[in-house]
């Protein structure tokens, strides 16, 4: 996955959700943030962030706020931008090399998982997380409590005592982590339920990306501890 367009800036601030300031060119720009996760150990003044220019005239904001320089790594923060490299990874062979069928933004149930698929001997639902928390070299999901994160693995459960195949993918926005776990800290519940889904054998799979300041593309499977 490539973007075009894209500048370095300055990390001023992060007045809400949706919005920050960078400097770009010398000037204190308003940018959209394609992430509504708190990124708190991420987004601190004075860091080197990486935002793509439209020059779409109904929109609010000329800049879109898509990676972050912590250290010497870039990671993405475009929460659009996993199921993107799914699909590129997906198409390519990259899990399964016998897909016959393909559809992203599948209803099911009272969900709508990101990924529906066959192969010659499965049918497959599969849902995908973006994961930017690191500490350590440990990734973690998520960053804040997600309810919604919770019910997409109970319907995931669902599936697979219906018959289908279930896999929740986490894609880790940046390289060379040494593994994935839930985080229990932020929010117990989802955790609960993540160690539950895998006993009920939903495939609880992590990958990790090449980032650069206009790309992102998955390369490994990445260890994923439970706890």
């Amino acid at each position: 996955m490539k973007y075009e367009n894209v500048l370095a800036g300055i990390f001023l601030s992060r007045p809400n959700r949706f919005i920050a300031f960078v400097e770009i060119d010398g000037c204190a720009e308003t940018c959209h943030v394609k992430n509504t996760g708190r990124c708190k150990e991420l987004l601190i003044p004075g860091v080197t962030v990486y935002v793509q220019k439209t020059d779409n005239p109904s929109r609010k904001t000329k800049y879109s706020l898509i990676g972050v320089k912590k250290g010497t790594r870039i990671i993405n923060i475009d929460s659009q931008a996993p199921n993107k490299v799914v699909s590129e990874w997906l198409q390519r062979g990259g899990l399964f090399k016998d897909i016959t069928y393909l559809k992203a933004e599948k209803t099911y149930g009272n969900s709508r998982f990101d990924f529906y698929l066959e192969t010659k001997q499965e049918k497959i639902y599969m849902e995908v997380k973006g994961v930017t928390l690191e500490d350590n070299g440990i990734v973690l999901f998520p960053d804040a409590p997600t309810l919604r994160g919770i019910k997409h693995i109970k319907e995931l459960c669902q599936c697979r005592e219906e018959g289908f195949t279930a896999y929740l993918l986490f894609v880790v926005q940046m390289k060379d982590v040494l593994y994935f776990k839930p985080n229990d800290n932020t929010h117990p519940a989802f955790g609960e339920a993540l160690r539950e889904a895998a006993k009920n054998g939903v495939h609880i799979l992590a990958v990790d990306c090449e980032v650069s300041f206009d790309g992102m593309e998955i390369r490994e499977k990445v260890p994923v501890n439970l706890g």
